[in-house]
């Protein structure tokens, strides 16, 4: 009893904390609370999260407003085609001593950090992309042959264009995976927009001030893991992600006409995750079957793939997670 009204305790002081953070980044990035609640899931869970938007709606401007707020030490790379995988890993290069002596020295790239903002990710070649891989999923890099490991907490948010734009390369799917939440940035509505443009275009801009440090951020990480999941969500998380395989035996008639490849097990374990994460903001003790609908589409139109017919025709895969999640609800509700 006693370890339950502990973490309860920890969980509710975790939650004003976060309510803080909330409204320091706000304070930068207006109206966008759907963005925000997404990119503090992605930092809460421990991922990395994957901005998509067209240029100008502010991504840069959040990215590096999260690094003042959570406290950690920030790198950019703005990604071009002419980029190489060393001018973000790092590279050895030859020194020579005041004695003559020669040794190979390594010089740290921008990925040494703790929050890295890998900024239109999709200009680069997939050689350059593909460098970015084993960072995002084992927190280190290999160079020259040795592993160094990188600073921790560790998380990349990355911004990327419109595929349809000129000059972009497709993400690779093992890369597209790696990223735990995809968040779509649209334009403001009338109102937002005409907030930003009253704080942006005076003579002060607000400054955001720092709510967490790294320590913090990860202690918040591991007790996140802590929150308690109850058995209905569990089989919610189950039932969504194996409705979207099409060719598992559960799987509605409209998935198997559309998808060409569905989530794999780790879209469920970034499920299990965020639903702790989106309870946390919201100020509650433990997930719904509510969060998991309100994360699916985040967690995965980027691990999913519709046919070459479907996409002819104009389908979308976002719209065919909303419907084919809110169907399921129901259907569990029902029961």
């Amino acid at each position: 009893m006693a370890e339950t009204e502990d973490l309860v305790t920890e969980i509710e002081a975790l939650e004003a904390k976060l309510a803080e953070a909330r409204t320091a980044i706000t304070r930068r990035f207006i109206g966008q609370e759907r963005v925000v609640d997404l990119t503090l899931s992605a930092l809460l869970c421990g991922g990395h999260g994957l901005l998509i938007g067209l240029p100008g709606l502010g991504k840069t401007r959040l990215v590096e407003t999260l690094s003042t707020v959570m406290g950690l030490n920030g790198n950019r790379v703005q990604f071009t085609p002419d980029l190489m995988p060393a001018d973000i890993l790092g590279s050895e290069v030859l020194e020579t001593g005041t004695d003559g002596s020669r040794a190979f020295k390594f010089i740290e790239g921008p990925i040494f950090c703790q929050l890295l903002m890998a900024d239109e990710i999709n200009r680069a070649s997939p050689r350059t992309q593909s460098a970015l891989l084993q960072a995002m999923q084992e927190k280190a890099v290999t160079v020259a042959g040795e592993t160094r490991k990188l600073d921790q907490p560790f998380h990349v948010l990355a911004t990327q264009n419109p595929i349809e734009q000129e000059g972009t390369y497709p993400l690779p799917e093992a890369q597209l995976d790696r990223f735990l939440v995809q968040i779509d940035v649209a334009y403001p509505e009338r109102d937002t927009e005409r907030d930003i443009l009253l704080a942006t275009t005076g003579t002060e801009d607000a400054e955001a001030h720092q709510v967490f440090d790294g320590p913090s951020l990860m202690a918040a990480q591991h007790l996140l893991r802590r929150m308690p999941v109850g058995e209905s969500v569990v089989e919610m998380i189950l039932d969504l992600v194996r409705a979207f395989r099409p060719s598992d035996p559960s799987a509605p008639e409209r998935v198997r006409d559309l998808v060409a490849w569905g989530p794999g097990p780790r879209a469920a374990q970034a499920l299990m995750l965020t639903v702790r994460a989106r309870a946390l903001l919201q100020g509650r003790l433990a997930p719904s079957p509510e969060d998991v609908i309100d994360m699916a589409r985040p967690v995965l139109v980027h691990r999913m793939a519709l046919t070459f017919s479907a996409r002819a025709r104009g389908e979308d895969l976002g719209q065919l997670i909303s419907s084919v999640s809110e169907g399921l609800m129901r259907t569990e509700a029902a029961a």
